[in-house]
């Protein structure tokens, strides 16, 4: 019988990954269940879809969790609490500490809007990434799925999907066409992974 996987979630926005993920948990597409989100937002599209599932939550408080450290402790110390198998991080904009790190290797992923390792890095996220792709002239742009490690979208690649960038498009639109193919790429990785970890 195959293990039905805990997941922890990490987000910081509307939380459109979190539902997508989710419903493929809810309907058997993936043998996974969203045990935790966490969030460093405490009011966030993310944590409120949480809220209404009745899925455990977590505040990464910036105001009580004064050092890095400190953050990184505590939530290496829930996800072991909650037994989490694999971290999610799905639109979460903060750096993950070496504690989490090392304790989820191989088992901690991250989406990036391009396909990197063009348009990453610190600052790197939203609206910023898909301007910066327009800017450079592009004519092709994507989505990314990476293992995580301590720096900004710098872990392995596991896997890519690419999107061809219609003629007088802004960020926003791109922003949108980019989406679609992110959660068809989340799903698509998290499968083929937890089959290989099977």
């Amino acid at each position: 019988m195959t293990k039905t996987l805990r997941l922890a979630v990490l987000a910081s926005g509307r939380g459109s990954h979190l539902e997508n993920v989710d419903l493929a948990c809810q309907n058997q597409s993936l043998p996974a269940t969203v045990s935790l989100v966490a969030s460093d937002q405490a009011i966030c599209g993310a944590m409120r879809y949480a809220e209404s599932r009745g899925i455990a939550t977590v505040f990464l408080n910036r105001r009580t969790l004064l050092s890095p450290d400190e953050s990184d402790q505590y939530l290496a110390d829930q996800l072991k609490a909650h037994a989490i198998d694999w971290v999610l991080c799905l639109g979460y904009l903060k750096r993950i500490g070496p504690q989490v790190v090392s304790a989820y290797k191989d088992r901690m992923i991250n989406v990036h809007p391009s396909l990197l390792p063009k348009f990453g890095g610190q600052g790197m996220y939203g609206l910023a990434v898909h301007q910066a792709v327009l800017d450079a002239g592009e004519t092709e742009t994507g989505a990314t799925v990476h293992f995580v490690n301590e720096a900004y979208d710098e872990g392995a690649i596991i896997a890519q999907i690419r999107v061809t960038i219609p003629p007088k498009t802004d960020s926003i639109a791109l922003a949108a066409l980019v989406l679609k193919a992110e959660h068809q790429l989340v799903l698509n990785t998290l499968s083929r992974l937890f089959t290989d970890h099977d």
